[in-house]
């Protein structure tokens, strides 16, 4: 096929044509995409008290990151006083024998950042600096624990950490501080067999602590309280007792006084259930009786709560003391 030399040119001009046409919605696309980006100076809310209320946050400096940085680097070097460097006189002045002797207590331990992002309330000079970590801790009494941490960083206009706030979950495979833990079987099988076992705190403890006084002071009406109109006891000697009210009131007719010191009390649900609860009570008691006898053993009671907090049930065992 023969082409003419005009024919060339046309084609030639339209082709440039049509380049220069999408060079240019391809920079206009571009300016337009920035500038959209550059509108988006600020983003959230703050709606806590005060005048801040309402204000939008913007980002922070790049200055509060690289302090984050220096803080985990030293922090696992277990050097308090490099890392304290990163914060205010007063704060660091504060806490620095604080972190001193957390950090001497660890064989090792390390603050692993993986993602740091600073913030600040629109028009304010505080900036927060959310660190999301994972930390290692190896005590050097053998403790070993894993934890992914949240944290606020506070930094003010110098660019030094004046305050801090943590949130934490533990790895399953830390030794301690997981939230739930242990294996409920019960007597015989049932829906919750197998279940593990969560704290409870409903005042189990503040319970016993108040029973532990009044029944040291020998007070039956007071140790009443914590207990339900009829409480089941289930006796060391194999027994069963039926207690009411009125039987408080003469259980300390035949003593001449008594010494009753708790060593643990360990408040205990079967997870994903109501809130009946049981506490573990490991214990020391000596009653010295009006006619000269002495009765003293170490115990291991369980405290069973109702749903209305009051002990119904109480399950004892007991060591003879030489």
């Amino acid at each position: 096929m023969n082409v003419s030399a005009d024919e060339c040119c046309i084609f030639e001009n339209n082709l440039n044509n049509h380049i220069m046409r999408n060079i240019v919605i391809f920079v206009l696309m571009l300016t337009l995409h920035q500038i959209q980006a550059q509108k988006i100076k600020s983003a959230g809310v703050y709606l806590g008290e005060g005048v801040n209320r309402g204000k939008a946050f913007v980002f922070g400096s790049q200055e509060t990151v690289n302090a984050i940085l220096d803080v985990a680097k030293n922090y696992s070097l277990k050097n308090a006083d490099a890392l304290i460097k990163n914060y205010s006189t007063d704060f660091g002045t504060k806490i620095l024998e604080d972190n001193r002797r957390w950090l001497n207590s660890m064989e090792k331990i390390s603050m692993a950042p993986y993602r740091i992002i600073p913030v600040k309330i629109e028009g304010t000079d505080e900036t927060l600096v959310l660190t999301w970590s994972v930390e290692d801790r190896n005590w050097k009494d053998g403790s070993y624990q894993k934890q992914n941490l949240m944290e606020i960083f506070t930094f003010n206009a110098a660019n030094k950490i004046i305050d801090f706030s943590q949130w934490s979950r533990n790895y399953p495979d830390s030794q301690f501080g997981l939230t739930y833990g242990g294996k409920y079987y019960g007597k015989q099988d049932s829906e919750v067999t197998g279940r593990p076992l969560v704290f409870s705190n409903r005042g189990e403890v503040e319970a016993l602590e108040a029973f532990i006084a009044a029944y040291n002071k020998m007070d039956g009406r007071a140790c009443s309280e914590v207990f339900a109109d009829t409480v089941t006891i289930n006796g060391m000697d194999g027994n069963k007792y039926i207690l009411t009210k009125e039987s408080w009131l003469t259980l300390f007719d035949s003593y001449q006084s008594v010494e009753w010191k708790p060593y643990s009390i360990a408040p205990m649900k079967i997870a994903n259930t109501d809130p009946i609860s049981g506490a573990t009570m490991v214990s020391r008691e000596r009653r010295n009786f009006k006619d000269g006898s002495v009765w003293e053993k170490e115990l291991v009671e369980m405290f069973y709560f109702d749903l209305e907090g009051k002990i119904y049930n109480v399950v004892q065992y007991a060591r003879e003391l030489n």
